[in-house]
Order: C-alpha cells, then sequence, then structure tokens
C-alpha cells in the first residue's frame, strides 16, 4: 500500500477537486468517490456537488451546512443525481422540481420499464409524461 504525507495526502485532494468540477453530471455519478463527503460547517457554493451516504448531489443554494441540513433532509439546499449511470434503467425515485427526470431518461416502477416523455417530469410512471417501453 502506498502512504502519503500529510502534505501530498493534501495536493492530491486538491488536484482531485480541481479535476472533479470539470465532470458532467452524468461523468460524475461513475465517480462519487472523487467529491468530497458532505460535512457540517461548510460554505458550499451553487453547482458543487457532494457525496452523501453514496449517493452524489448537486449544491441548488449557496449557503454554509449545519447538521439537519444533510443533503438527503434538505431537499431545498440539494438536489441528488438521479440517473447515476445512463447505462443502468434504476428504479424510479420521486423527484423534486429541482432534480426532475429529462427526455429520454429511462425508470423501472411497477415491474415496467418507462421512458420519459417530457422535460423537468416529476410525475410518476402511469401518471402523465412517461411511455411504457415494451
Amino acid at each position: 500500500m502506498i502512504q502519503f504525507t500529510a502534505s501530498q495526502a493534501e495536493k492530491y485532494r486538491q488536484l482531485i477537486n480541481k479535476t472533479a468540477v470539470t465532470l458532467t453530471d452524468d461523468e460524475a455519478a461513475y465517480v462519487p468517490m472523487m467529491f468530497e463527503r458532505w460535512a457540517a460547517g461548510v460554505a458550499y457554493e451553487v453547482g458543487h456537488r457532494v457525496c452523501y451516504n453514496d449517493r452524489l448531489y448537486k449544491v441548488l443554494q449557496a449557503h454554509t451546512s449545519q447538521a439537519g441540513w444533510e443533503p438527503d433532509a434538505a431537499v431545498s439546499l440539494f438536489a441528488e443525481i438521479l440517473i447515476p449511470d445512463p447505462s443502468v434503467i434504476p428504479e424510479w425515485v420521486q423527484p423534486s422540481s429541482t432534480n426532475p427526470y429529462m427526455k429520454g431518461d429511462k425508470v423501472r416502477h411497477n415491474g415496467s420499464v418507462w421512458e420519459s416523455s417530457v422535460d423537468n417530469n416529476v410525475w410518476e410512471p402511469g401518471v402523465y409524461g412517461w411511455s411504457e417501453v415494451a
């Protein structure tokens, strides 16, 4: 196992952070471990991405984080990136207006595969804005 000094580790983290911001959400979702873990007491800027409970989130509003404002609880501050791997069809989860499904996104729901036929789709498959894929 390679061991790094604290100074080397800090330099590597800086390089990883610099590289991570250049990734699209789809690319970033393949490597959530590149992103720093959410922590309380950190000033987050809009668009910053953090890893929380092995899921990737994007910051929606600039803020300084605090206990109780974790990404999965503070939906006005964070949006989970819902289609982490475009080659895998995930289970549908109820999105909010901050992280809707986009036209062409596919999900599994109630034993079927569905494709969003509209952008900014927050509806449940079978209700509106989805086509069942045969």
